[in-house]
């Protein structure tokens, strides 16, 4: 028995200082831990354990049980976990008397392999609970700040990233902007995105894509926006090709525009390096509507429009030669511009008054536009050729659904109407 002690003995001390070295918790609460432990073990052992002493000191990785039992004379023990009987207690002590209260030094090697390795499994639980609630608790309340951490591990669908204390966090390939790369050991700044929880297993979740990362970014950047005299409204992005930010300030003393790009665009140059050569269009916020969808589709400059307020729609017509440019590359333009003020923008070439005769209507084409096309064209809301010619193609083919060789093919019909 005496050499299991002292196989088991230096096993115990193993276990104090592995856990000794926990990450991310403080001295007072891992002292409680390893406590609520040993009297876990100690319950379940003795039936109780109100009645000993657990002292642990983590700083020398050791430990010392205690426990206290009451001097009754002998033959009246009733609780042997409780009591001791005067003969017993005098093996201890020879001067001990009846009431007296002895306090032995329990060897807690000696309960076998069975009971530490349940000792062990007990703080591997909580200490594993404890650092799930440490995380947790440590960014729950970070959701939007902008974090740098190191690039460990790269995956297909994610990075993982861990802080300064190697907490682990996630940047999914969902949020990462399409131009990054990561190797193992470089730095990577994003945005906490959000803070799962699921069945107390915390996972940070970081992006990249957000368009709060881009917010904290100008922050960081424009001190007039961390003074408060200048206000973030609205932002919309398409990670690392575009974005449009709409910036408010109520002093009339700054341009609320050329204080977030800088001389020469120096204050949005680091910004648009961090994103991708991500471009970044700067406007004037206003509660006016128009004059903010107007604003939006910059560069192009609107001819009228048409309001839906409750359906958040907007009817926009433009000089044809500004078509493009409010539809921009591939339709960004528009797209941001319907992101940033919440509308659904469809743009228009402008009529010229003296074309506004002479209308047909699409159902007078079905002879030679099928059926089908000419119904999926009026789901859209152009009911006739003029409507249809005036609308920008990339419309057509987008809002439509229709393969663009049968656009073609229909403006092709409807145009050789009107020059016969």
């Amino acid at each position: 028995m005496a050499t299991k002690k002292q196989d088991d003995t230096p096993n115990m001390i193993d276990t104090f200082r592995e856990f000794k070295e926990t990450k991310n918790i403080d001295r007072t609460t891992l002292v409680s831990v390893l406590e609520e432990s040993f009297r876990n073990v100690l319950a379940k052992i003795y039936g109780s354990d109100e009645n000993f002493d657990v002292i642990v000191n983590p700083d020398k990785g050791d430990f010392e049980i205690y426990r206290n039992r009451t001097v009754v004379a002998d033959g009246e023990v009733k609780d042997e976990n409780k009591e001791i009987s005067l003969t017993e207690a005098r093996k201890i002590e020879p001067d001990y008397e009846v009431g007296e209260e002895v306090s032995e030094r329990i060897d807690f090697a000696k309960f076998g392999r069975r009971a530490i390795l349940n000792l062990r499994q007990t703080l591997a639980s909580k200490i594993l609970e404890l650092e799930h609630d440490t995380l947790y608790n440590k960014y729950k309340d970070r959701v939007g700040e902008v974090i740098s951490g190191e690039v460990y591990q790269v995956w297909k669908r994610e990075v993982l990233v861990v802080d300064d204390e190697n907490n682990e966090l996630i940047l999914p390939k969902s949020e990462q902007i399409p131009s990054d790369q990561y190797r193992k050991g470089e730095t990577v700044r994003a945005v906490i995105e959000r803070v799962d929880n699921e069945n107390n297993n915390p996972k940070i979740i970081l992006s990249r894509t957000s368009p709060k990362f881009l917010e904290r970014l100008l922050e960081a950047e424009v001190p007039e926006i961390g003074e408060g005299l200048i206000a973030i409204r609205r932002v919309a992005r398409m990670p690392g090709e575009r974005a449009k930010v709409a910036v408010e300030t109520f002093d009339e003393r700054i341009d609320p525009v050329g204080a977030c790009v800088g001389v020469r665009g120096s204050r949005v140059h680091g910004i648009v390096r961090e994103l991708g050569n991500e471009n970044i269009d700067v406007i004037n916020y206003t509660e006016n509507t128009k004059l903010f969808i107007q604003r939006a589709l910059a560069p192009a400059k609107v001819s009228s429009m048409q309001i839906d307020e409750e359906n958040k729609k907007a009817e926009v017509y433009l000089r044809p030669e500004e078509v493009s440019l409010a539809i921009g590359k591939g339709g960004m333009n528009i797209k941001l511009a319907s992101m940033l003020t919440g509308y659904t923008i469809d743009v228009y070439r402008e009529i010229d008054p003296s074309q506004q005769v002479d209308d047909i209507y699409l159902d007078e084409f079905s002879d030679e536009i099928d059926q089908w096309v000419i119904d999926a064209i009026k789901g859209i809301g152009l009911e006739t050729a003029r409507q249809v010619l005036n609308a920008p193609r990339e419309m057509l083919v987008e809002k439509a659904d229709l393969e663009e060789e049968t656009v073609d093919n229909v403006i092709k019909v409807l145009k050789a109407e009107f020059e016969n």
